[in-house]
C-alpha cells in the first residue's frame, strides 16, 4: 500500500510528543484513554486543520484533514466527505486530485475527510485483518467521530456524507446504520449492491488489491453481513434523505487527454485510465443502474446523473462533487 511519507512522518512526530505529554509514549505499551476523543490540531483556528482523534473502537489516532466555512459567525453544518480505496493515504485523494479547497472557499460548511481506511469500505470488520489491520469505521463515523466534531469545531449538528469509489457504496450504508446522523448522501461511481454476483466479486476485486480477506469484513459468500450493507437490498433506509448518485458510462470522455493533469502528459498514464478505469466504470454504471431502478420502485426521491462518457478517475469526480454541491446544501441549509 503506497503511504504518503511526510503525512507519516507528521503522524508519527505528533504521536511522540503528545502520547509522552498525555499518555506517557507511543504504541502498545502506552496508556490509551478510556473514550474517543480529541487529542490535538494541527494549524487550529485556520481554515484548513488537521484533527487528530483518537478512537477507542480503533484503539488509535485518527488524522481527519478539516475546511472550515467561509463565515463562522454562527454554527454550521458538517459534510463528511470520504476518500476512495487508498483512504488518502496514497496521492488518489480529494486534495491531491481535485479543487476541493478552492470550492469550498466560500461555502459555509465543515469539510471533514479521515486520512486512513484504505480497502476498508469504511465499515466494521468482524476480525482483524493480517493486511489491514483494525477497522471499525462504521462505529467511528456514525458514533465517535460527530461529537468531537461538533464541539472541535461549534457545528449546527446537521450533517451529510458523501463518498466516491469504494466509499460510494459505504456512505449509503452509514446513512442507513445511522438514519438519524445523515441528512444527505452523495454516492459517486460505487457500487451498492453486495449480493449479486456483480457486486459481490468488485469488492472481493478492492479488497485483493491489499491483500486483505473479505471474510474477515463480512464473513464468508453465505453470510447474513453481504445482505446487511446491500443498499440496494436495504433503499427503503435511504427514504427521508436528499440523495445524489451519479456514474459515467466508462468510454472515454472530455478527462481522457493527455492535457489532463492527472495524466501528466504520460501516454501510460492515459492508457491506463482509458482501459482499466474505463471496465471499472462499465461495472459500477451497472450497479448504480440497478440501485437507481430500486429507488424509483421504491417511489424514494434522488438526483441520479448518468454520463455518456467518462472513466472511473477524478476529473469526473470533482465535477459530481460539484453538481452534488447543490443537493447537499439544500438539505444541510437549516
Amino acid at each position: 500500500m503506497l503511504i504518503n511519507r511526510k503525512l507519516s512522518a507528521l503522524l508519527t512526530i505528533s504521536c511522540l510528543a503528545l502520547s509522552l505529554a498525555l499518555f506517557g509514549g507511543c504504541g502498545k505499551a502506552a496508556a490509551q484513554p478510556a473514550e474517543s476523543q480529541l487529542v490535538y490540531i494541527d494549524r487550529a483556528g485556520q481554515r484548513q486543520q488537521i484533527l487528530h482523534v483518537y478512537s477507542a473502537a480503533m484503539d488509535r489516532v485518527i488524522a481527519l484533514q478539516v475546511i472550515t466555512p467561509f463565515d463562522t459567525s454562527e454554527p454550521r453544518p458538517t459534510l463528511y466527505l470520504l476518500n476512495g480505496a487508498g483512504g488518502g493515504e496514497d496521492i488518489a485523494n480529494w486534495y491531491r486530485q481535485t479543487d476541493i479547497v478552492q470550492f469550498f472557499a466560500d461555502k459555509n460548511i465543515n469539510v471533514v475527510t479521515p486520512i486512513g481506511g484504505a480497502f476498508s469500505y469504511y465499515t466494521d470488520w468482524r476480525n482483524d485483518d493480517p493486511e489491514i489491520g483494525r477497522h471499525r469505521w462504521a462505529t467511528f463515523l456514525t458514533a465517535e467521530l460527530p461529537p468531537i466534531i461538533d464541539t472541535a469545531l461549534g457545528t449546527s449538528g446537521i450533517n451529510a456524507i458523501a463518498g466516491v469509489s469504494m466509499s460510494a457504496s459505504a456512505a449509503l450504508n452509514l446513512a442507513i446504520a445511522a438514519p438519524d446522523r445523515y441528512r444527505a448522501v452523495a454516492a459517486y461511481s460505487g457500487c451498492a449492491s453486495t449480493t449479486d454476483q456483480l457486486g459481490r466479486e468488485y469488492v472481493k476485486l478492492v479488497l485483493a488489491r491489499a491483500d486483505a480477506d473479505p471474510t474477515n469484513m463480512w464473513g464468508d459468500d453465505s453470510d447474513p453481513a453481504w445482505q446487511r450493507h446491500d443498499v440496494v437490498r436495504n433503499a427503503e433506509g435511504l427514504r427521508g434523505k436528499a440523495l445524489y448518485i451519479s456514474s459515467s458510462s466508462g468510454l472515454p470522455g472530455y478527462g481522457e487527454t493527455l492535457a489532463n493533469p492527472a495524466v501528466a502528459g504520460q501516454p501510460l498514464t492515459l492508457a491506463n485510465q482509458i482501459i482499466i478505469g474505463g471496465v471499472i466504470e462499465a461495472a459500477t454504471n451497472q450497479c448504480t443502474q440497478r440501485l437507481s431502478d430500486r429507488l424509483q420502485q421504491l417511489d424514494i426521491p434522488a438526483t441520479v446523473e448518468f454520463r455518456s462518457t467518462g472513466t472511473h478517475s477524478w476529473r469526473y469526480w470533482e465535477d459530481a462533487l460539484h453538481r452534488s454541491w447543490p443537493v447537499i446544501e439544500a438539505a444541510v441549509r437549516e
